[in-house]
């Protein structure tokens, strides 16, 4: 193996957390950051496009096209299961939803770990300290400051934030519907409480997609002391030290094109390659349960029984409703004359159904009386299909998918061999608890009695899928089965947790501990792997918090 320079941070991972961090150190000139991307570019124009997801998920250029296995929670199916594999990660192919989450999410975190800098009160300035939120470009108000940040000298965040570009009238009259069903509107999911119902808000700029990439990453690449390599896969951490003596990882063994190399890290190596790969790579490393790594051949480094544990995902039934008297995408798109005018629409003025995201609808939620807080999510389309990837119905309908936002269910992560180019073995293990299938058999029951509202009557709508015929508890939970599908959350599979955790990965700092107790020097994980609990909301703007956090520590700890 040949040798490569020596840098003084090494970041795996160009995705969410990535960017912001290779920002964030390559700040201080007097730190050498190289920036490791096993994918390639963001120059694929369907990145920028919103609606491109459809065209960025499920592909090898931009998706590492992994599936979970086979889930007895859903019958026995297999899901796709997509992550970013290019430039700005996951935000280069996700829903671009603007979510923070609850506040009570963040004050559980500091709670579990005992690290006060967790609370939503120290969290929250680590959201807006590269926000750059629409509600700013008219005017400086302050009493926005705590909540989005104000305008100092014309300057703001990177992370930009806007309304939606398009509006139709069956999410409308779901608002309504939802309202008359007693959920409140809310014109801001942000504020700690995001209970209610409204359109989300995305993270695009002017109808392009806005991903970490451009916020973070573009515009720095010119410092002399920031590298970025693309196609460059990590195989494995180097160490020294050990056994008897202190621990450190010193480097990283990396693929770059073909030819395998060592590069030396003189401060610390951090993994941003999310909840499968950072795992997956810390596995590979010898760093894991010692009883799954073992039979692999793999000599064990730290026997960490939490890495590739605690694999927490949102899971969101789709219910599906055709309606009369309106028109939806499906009979839009379905249409030559249709797909022109949707694309004029783009071409001209950067709105309508080329500048969506996914899901344009969300409503926050109770499944019964007895919550004390939201724990169901909408995420409501004016479309509907049998599976994503698949064409739209030919009739007009639309889809209102349900999560249960705090899922008690846990999967794991594991390496199948010592090989990087094995895809590792995903189990989620969706509606494995008895709390999980009577929440998704309470959330359909709810979305039965929205849709049955006033509000949604002058179109007729007809449960097309669960079905109506389904009623009891075991029926809408073995049906949830049938038609759940990820929303793409997965979280907490490197957690962080106290002293004396025996599943924690990493200390209240994100440094990963060793199996003695103590830390291995040198090495930090930094992306939405670290979360012990799942945020109550989308996950991709609370790992940039997390990046945001992270970087002031490494900068003082390193």
């Amino acid at each position: 193996m040949a040798d490569a320079a020596t840098f003084d941070h090494i970041i795996v991972g160009a995705g969410t957390a990535g960017c912001l961090l290779a920002n964030r150190l390559s700040a201080d000139p007097a730190r050498r950051v190289l920036l490791l991307e096993a994918g390639g570019r963001d120059d694929y124009l369907w990145i920028h496009i919103p609606v491109g997801y459809l065209y960025c998920i499920g592909n090898p250029r931009t998706d590492w096209l992994y599936q979970t296995e086979p889930d007895a929670g859903l019958n026995g199916r297999r899901l796709r299961y997509p992550r970013g594999k290019v430039l700005g990660g996951c935000s280069s192919i996700n829903g671009m939803i603007y979510m923070r989450g609850q506040a009570r999410d963040y004050d559980g975190w500091a709670a579990h770990t005992g690290e006060p800098a967790w609370s939503w009160a120290q969290c929250l300035p680590d959201f807006v300290a590269h926000e750059d939120h629409w509600r700013l470009d008219a005017h400086d108000d302050p009493t926005l400051a705590t909540l989005h940040g104000h305008r100092r000298s014309g300057s703001t965040g990177e992370w930009r934030v806007e309304r939606q570009r398009l509006r139709w009238d069956i999410l409308d009259a779901f608002a309504r519907a939802a309202q008359q069903a007693g959920i409140p509107a809310t014109d801001d999911f942000n504020r700690g409480n995001n209970e209610g119902v409204g359109y989300f808000e995305v993270n695009q700029r002017a109808g392009w997609r806005w991903n970490a990439a451009k916020a973070f990453l573009h515009p720095v690449r010119r410092r002399p002391n920031l590298t970025v390599w693309t196609d460059a896969q990590v195989t494995r951490l180097v160490f020294e030290g050990g056994p008897g003596a202190p621990l450190r990882c010193c480097g990283v063994d990396v693929v770059v094109r073909g030819q395998r190399v060592v590069v030396q890290a003189a401060r610390e190596v951090t993994l941003a390659a999310g909840a499968i790969g950072s795992p997956a790579i810390l596995q590979r490393s010898g760093i894991g349960p010692a009883a799954w790594l073992q039979p692999l051949g793999i000599p064990v480094v730290a026997d960490l029984p939490g890495v590739g544990a605690n694999l927490q995902d949102h899971l969101q039934i789709r219910a599906v409703y055709r309606v009369r008297g309106t028109t939806t995408l499906n009979t839009l798109a379905n249409s030559p004359w249709g797909k022109l005018r949707i694309g004029l629409q783009y071409l001209l003025t950067r709105s309508g159904p080329m500048s969506m995201a996914p899901s344009q609808l969300g409503a926050f939620t109770r499944s019964d009386a007895q919550q004390r807080w939201p724990n169901l999510e909408y995420h409501v389309q004016p479309l509907s299909l049998d599976a994503f990837g698949e064409p739209l119905h030919r009739f007009d309908a639309f889809t209102a998918s349900v999560c249960n936002l705090n899922p008690s269910s846990r999967g794991t992560v594991r390496i199948r061999s010592p090989r990087w180019e094995d895809a590792p073995a995903i189990a989620p293990n969706y509606l494995s608890t008895e709390d999980d299938r009577r929440v998704a058999a309470a959330s359909l029951r709810l979305t039965r009695r929205i849709v049955a509202q006033p509000a949604l009557a002058p179109y007729q709508p007809d449960e097309y899928k669960p079905g109506p015929q389904y009623q009891t508890d075991d029926e809408l939970a073995r049906l949830a089965g049938d038609i759940a599908t990820t929303i793409f959350h997965p979280v907490g599979t490197t957690a962080m947790g106290p002293d004396g955790d025996p599943m924690a990965v990493t200390d209240p700092q994100l440094r990963v501990r060793d199996a003695r107790g103590g830390r291995i020097a040198g090495l930090r994980v930094v992306d939405a792997g670290i979360m012990p609990t799942i945020t109550s909301g989308n996950t991709n703007s609370p790992t940039l918090m997390i990046a945001e956090k992270a970087a002031r520590w490494i900068l003082t700890q390193t």
